[in-house]
């Protein structure tokens, strides 16, 4: 399998098809891996290979996983950007469009925020985000799901140090979609189609709250997962929306 290494991050991607770049990044939280495809509700790499060279990524850190690599309190939204970042950068990808399952969501912003200039366009898909009648399910589940298997890996880091990097992904600040501000998404004119759901970890009202912000941004239908003769109706909605934000011609650096 093919690996990106930077800065002591080694992270493992994989490609299909050809085409306009598209980065596409499973679900799973923290354990955002390329193998959770498999049970998602519509596998992005399959669907959209025939039209676009699709770009996928084991995220720093996942269990199940191959990429590893700090765990940056600090600014984890942005060590996760600089990932994502850095393949298309050691792929020779200059603009790309991206989609975002779950977590993906809150990445697709921040590469928006980061990368203006290269991201063409994005899909929120199940976006995570702050549910007020239940604010820690994204840190419990990653307190409780990931850091287990984690420190089991890695014995030298401490449930401190896991808990600060929680706390700064999820609580600081905690309202929204964790990784921007709303000022941000108001004013960001990338754009966007959002594919609202309703678990606990992806709340309804968030997906619909940067809909309604961002200037250039869309709906799907909802729900579209359930039945399932609905998915097939938003997967083409998403195909229509990356060709008409396909660009012409393809930039590299």
């Amino acid at each position: 399998m093919p690996f990106c290494e930077q800065g002591g991050v080694r992270i493992r991607y994989e490609e299909a098809g050809a085409g306009f770049p598209l980065l596409v990044m499973p679900g799973g939280g923290l354990n955002s891996r390329i193998s959770n495809w498999a049970t998602a509700p519509f596998n992005a790499m399959e669907e959209f290979k025939d039209e676009f060279r699709c770009i996928t990524m084991d995220q720093r850190n996942a269990s199940g996983g191959e990429s590893s690599g700090p765990i940056q309190v600090d600014d984890p939204w942005q060590a996760f950007a600089a990932d994502q970042l850095a393949v298309m950068d050691h792929l020779r990808i200059r603009e790309f469009m991206v989609l975002g399952c779950c977590i993906g969501g809150p990445f697709v912003l921040k590469l928006m925020e980061q990368a203006p200039d290269r991201v063409v366009a994005g899909v929120l898909c199940q976006p995570v985000g702050h549910r007020p009648e239940n604010p820690d399910v994204m840190y419990r589940s990653g307190r409780d799901v990931w850091a287990p298997e984690l420190t089991a890996r890695r014995p030298e880091l401490s449930m401190t140090v896991i808990e600060a990097y929680l706390h700064n992904l999820y609580r600081t600040p905690g309202d929204f979609v964790y990784s921007v501000s709303r000022d941000f998404v108001r004013s960001c004119r990338t754009p966007m189609l959002v594919m609202p759901d309703d678990v606990p970890a992806h709340p309804h009202a968030v997906a619909m709250e940067i809909m309604r912000l961002a200037p250039n941004a869309e709906v799907t239908i909802y729900p579209w997962k359930e039945p399932k003769d609905l998915i097939p109706q938003a997967v083409q909605h998403v195909r229509e929306f990356l060709r008409a934000h396909r660009p012409n011609e393809v930039i590299a650096s």
